[in-house]
């Protein structure tokens, strides 16, 4: 099992709205999909969770989307919030319905619960000290070893 990727795809759009190599060109759900390798469709989706949650605007009709807040101010753990990636709390699952007649069975949700939910904890620390500037600032280095 994997995580959604929405996540990802979320940081992508928000690091190409926050890139200045834009020059003046309307980034449109299309422009990013083609960047990101996806259907608009999607970029559309993921777009309407990011202004739910205040981190974009979108115009209209083609007039493009921006970024509400400056990049070192949006951290990733706004935006694994905002695309909804799992449920409050629930980044980790145990399988449904062990068999409670096993000893395992019986006790690998409760043996797990707190391993897990420090993993969680630890997850969303990084994400919380992590902003989109950093994300785009590692991008732009990366660019320029290429």
């Amino acid at each position: 099992m994997q995580i959604s990727s929405r996540f990802s795809v979320a940081v992508h759009v928000l690091s190409l709205l926050a890139l200045p190599e834009q020059d003046g060109v309307l980034l449109t759900s299309e422009r990013m999909a083609g960047s990101v390798n996806t259907n608009p469709v999607v970029i559309r989706r993921i777009l309407g969770q990011l202004k739910k949650a205040g981190l974009v605007e979108v115009r209209p009709a083609s007039g493009g989307t921006f970024l509400t807040r400056q990049p070192a101010t949006i951290t990733l753990l706004e935006v694994y919030r905002a695309v909804e990636v799992v449920e409050e709390g629930q980044l980790f699952s145990v399988h449904d319905k062990p068999n409670p007649a096993c000893l395992v069975g019986r006790h690998i949700q409760s043996a797990l619960d707190d391993t897990l939910q420090r993993a969680q904890t630890a997850l969303e620390q990084v994400l919380a000290h992590t902003t989109l500037q950093q994300v785009t600032t590692d991008i732009a280095a990366k660019a320029l070893i290429a």
